[in-house]
């Protein structure tokens, strides 16, 4: 008695003749089940530092750089805007002479202060485009 259709026809239906009934349940279709609930929102992150902190980092880090000799270059290779510049200047202009004459230690520490008391005024009256900025 023969049977319809090719060799491979014949082939394929017993290879993939199982495989689909296996893959309708998986499907889901007409299942009651409820659905899945949201994911939780996730944990909110840090909140952005303020932009006098973010100054006294960035100025206080090249301050060091420079006052060790390890760098060079122009306040945009530094990431520094053209003010942060002036602060950063004017800090290892004198962390060079605390350097000096008291060590140091006492230059890393005036490093740290004047970078923060000047960022702190510069910062004072709001970032450019706030307050006496506009």
């Amino acid at each position: 008695m023969a049977t319809g259709g090719t060799p491979e026809a014949r082939t394929a239906a017993r290879l993939l003749g199982p495989a689909l009934p296996a893959g309708a349940p998986a499907t889901g279709c007409g299942e009651d089940r409820p659905h899945a609930s949201p994911a939780p929102p996730g944990t909110p992150s840090a909140s952005a530092a303020a932009p006098e902190e973010l100054c006294t980092r960035i100025v206080a880090h090249w301050s060091r750089e420079v006052l060790d000799g390890d760098t060079y270059g122009d306040y945009q290779s530094m990431g520094l805007s053209n003010r942060q510049y002036e602060i950063l200047r004017t800090v290892v202009d004198a962390a060079r002479a605390a350097e000096k004459t008291q060590g140091a230690d006492a230059a890393a520490e005036l490093i740290d202060r004047r970078a923060r008391d000047d960022c702190a005024a510069r910062y004072r009256s709001g970032d450019p485009g706030e307050g006496a900025w506009r």
